[in-house]
C-alpha cells in the first residue's frame, strides 16, 4: 500500500482486506436506555440500534479505505468505521505514531454495543461517538498548494447535527492537519462535545507528556483529584502515597483515566523511550484545553482487555484531546443554525523526549541538570539555517545555525554558569527568516493548592434560591446527567416563582 513516494502528496483509494471478527444483527427491537450512565452521562442510544453480540472466529473483510502520502508520513482512513484513521506511520524511522491494530476486533464497548481500538477515533457530539462502527461519507480534493485532503462528513441520527472533518497532509510536512466542521442544522440549541481519540503503542518504557504547567489531574466528572505526574494519595481506588509517576504506563495497575485540570500550553502526547519516538498532538488551548490520559492499567485486568481488542499488537493508552471540552462529560450549547470550526494537527516526533513546549512547526525539551543545560529540538518540515538560542537572564549561553527537519534532530549538552536556575533560561528556535518557531522558559516551580473535586447539586427543595435551580437545570440538561432531572429543579424554581421567565423558557423548551 505504501506508494514511497518523495515528493508532493498522493491521495488514493483502494480495496484492503483486514482480519474481522464479525459482530451480530442489530436488536430489532428500539432500545431508549435514557437512565442508563454512559461515560458520565446518559446512555441513551435511540434511534440508534443495538448490537449484543460479537463472533469468535475471524474472517477476511474488505474495506474501501482511504491513503494519504507524502515523503514523512503514510496515512490510512477507514471511512466504514466511522471515518477513523486507522494507520499513521512515520516513513523516517518505520515508527506507528498511533498504535496500528492489525485486526478489527470489536468488543462491546460503545454506545451502540461495537467499537475497536487503534487509530484515531473522532467521538462526538458525545464519547464515545454514537456511529463509531457506522460508514460516513467521503471525498477526496487536489489542492492548488499541493496538499492533499480527504473529507467526511455525517448528519447524526440522534440530533441530526452536522460533522465534518479534513484531513490534510502538505507538502514535506510532517504532520496531518484536522479541519473540523461542526453545524446545528437544527431550530433548537443542542449540546455537544469533540474529544480526538488516538491511541498509543505502550510498554515499560513509554510515558505521556502532559504540558509542564499540569499539576493536578481529575477523573471523569471532575469527581477526584489528584497530584501530578507524582501521584501521592489515592486514586482509583489505589494507594499512591509513596510518590508515584503515573504518567508511566507501567506505573498504573488498574483502568484508570485522568485528565488535565489545567494548562496554558497547546500540546499533549506520548513518548516512547525505548524507541525513542512519539506522537504531539497540538491545538490553541483556548478552543482545545481537553488532554486526557486512559489506560486500561498493567494488571492482569488489563491484558485481558488487550486480548479483547487484538490478537497480537499489546497493550495501548488513549490520549484523547478535547475541544470545547476539558473533561468527560463536559458538554458546550451550540445555538440554532451556529457552526464551530476548530483544527488540530498530530504529528510524530523522535529523539527529544519529554517535551516542554510545541508548535506545528518545531518541539524542544530542557533539562538542567547541576551546570549542564540537555536541550534537544525537532522539526516538522525542513528549515535550513535554523537558530537555536539558550539563553540566560544577563547572557547568551548557546548560539547554533543548523538544519533542522524530521531527520535533522538538534541535540546538545550545554554548559552554564553556576548558580543558574532553570527558570533563568530560555530555549528558542527560529527559522533563517528570523520568525520564532518555538520556544521554553521554565516558571518557578511552587507548591500549588489541589482544586476540589466537583460536588453533586442539592436536591431541589434544597437549593437556595432560583437562580441556583435555574443554573442546576441547565447543567443538567446541557451534561446530559443519566440520572438527575432539569424538569425537577425547574418546576420547583417554578413553584417558588411563577413569573421567572429564564425558568419558564427552559421548561417549555425541555418539554
Amino acid at each position: 500500500m505504501i506508494k514511497n513516494i518523495t515528493e508532493g502528496v498522493a491521495a488514493w483509494e483502494q480495496e484492503v482486506v483486514i482480519p474481522t471478527y464479525p459482530v451480530g444483527t442489530p436488536d430489532k427491537n428500539p432500545m431508549f436506555l435514557e437512565k442508563r450512565v454512559y461515560q458520565g452521562s446518559s446512555g441513551r442510544v435511540y434511534p440508534h440500534s443495538v448490537i449484543d453480540k460479537i463472533y469468535d472466529e475471524k474472517v477476511d473483510k474488505t474495506y474501501r479505505a482511504v491513503f494519504l502520502e507524502n515523503k514523512y508520513l503514510f496515512v490510512m482512513i477507514l471511512p466504514e468505521l466511522g471515518g477513523r484513521i486507522q494507520r499513521a506511520l512515520d516513513k523516517t524511522n518505520k515508527y506507528d505514531f498511533v498504535y496500528y491494530n492489525n485486526v478489527i476486533k470489536p468488543a462491546l464497548v460503545g454506545l451502540n454495543g461495537p467499537w475497536i481500538s487503534g487509530g484515531i477515533e473522532f467521538n462526538w457530539p458525545q464519547h464515545h461517538r454514537p456511529s463509531t462502527f457506522d460508514p460516513v461519507s467521503y471525498k477526496i480534493t487536489q489542492n492548488k498548494d499541493g496538499s492533499s485532503t480527504v473529507w467526511v462528513s455525517e448528519i447524526e441520527n440522534m440530533f441530526r447535527t452536522k460533522g465534518m472533518a479534513a484531513f490534510t497532509l502538505y507538502p514535506d510536512k510532517a504532520y496531518i492537519e484536522i479541519k473540523v466542521q461542526l453545524y446545528n442544522r437544527t431550530a433548537i440549541p443542542q449540546t455537544f462535545l469533540w474529544w480526538a481519540n488516538p491511541a498509543f503503542s505502550v510498554n515499560d518504557n513509554t510515558q505521556s507528556v502532559f504540558p509542564p504547567d499540569v499539576n493536578f489531574v481529575m477523573d471523569h466528572g471532575k469527581r477526584d483529584v489528584s497530584r501530578f505526574p507524582i501521584a501521592t494519595g489515592t486514586y482509583y481506588k489505589q494507594d499512591y502515597s509513596a510518590g508515584v509517576d503515573i504518567s508511566r504506563y507501567k506505573n498504573i495497575p488498574v483502568p484508570t483515566s485522568y485528565m488535565a485540570y489545567h494548562s496554558d500550553y497547546d500540546f499533549v502526547g506520548g513518548y516512547d523511550h525505548g524507541k525513542n519516538a512519539g506522537i504531539l498532538h497540538v491545538a490553541d488551548h483556548r478552543f482545545s484545553p481537553g488532554k486526557k490520559q486512559w489506560t486500561w492499567g498493567c494488571g492482569d485486568f488489563g491484558q485481558a482487555w488487550d486480548r479483547n481488542l487484538t490478537d497480537n499488537d499489546g497493550p495501548y493508552i488513549e490520549l484523547m484531546t478535547g475541544c470545547f471540552t476539558d473533561n468527560q462529560p463536559d458538554f458546550s450549547w451550540i445555538a440554532p443554525y451556529e457552526e464551530r470550526v476548530f483544527t488540530q494537527y498530530f504529528m510524530p516526533y523522535k529523539q527529544a523526549g519529554m517535551v516542554k513546549n510545541a508548535t506545528i512547526d518545531a518541539a524542544v525539551n530542557m533539562e538542567l541538570i547541576g551546570n549542564t543545560v540537555k536541550a534537544v529540538a525537532y522539526a516538522t518540515s525542513e528549515f535550513k539555517d535554523a537558530k537555536i538560542i539558550l539563553k540566560a537572564k544577563d547572557y547568551i549561553c548557546f548560539e547554533k545555525t543548523m538544519t533542522l527537519s524530521p531527520v535533522d534532530v538538534f541535540k546538545e549538552d550545554i554548559q552554564v554558569k553556576g548558580g543558574t536556575k532553570e527558570s533563568d533560561l530560555t530555549l528558542e528556535v527560529y527559522d533563517k527568516s528570523g520568525k520564532l518557531l518555538v520556544n521554553y522558559t521554565p516558571k518557578e516551580k511552587e507548591i500549588e493548592k489541589m482544586p476540589e473535586p466537583a460536588k453533586a447539586p442539592p436536591d431541589p427543595e434544597d437549593a437556595k434560591t432560583t437562580e441556583d435551580l435555574f443554573l442546576y437545570g441547565r447543567h443538567i440538561e446541557q451534561y446530559r446527567h443519566a440520572t438527575y432531572e432539569a424538569a425537577d429543579y425547574y418546576r420547583e424554581g417554578l413553584k417558588r416563582d411563577p413569573t421567572d421567565i429564564r425558568i419558564n423558557n427552559a421548561y417549555g423548551r425541555l418539554l
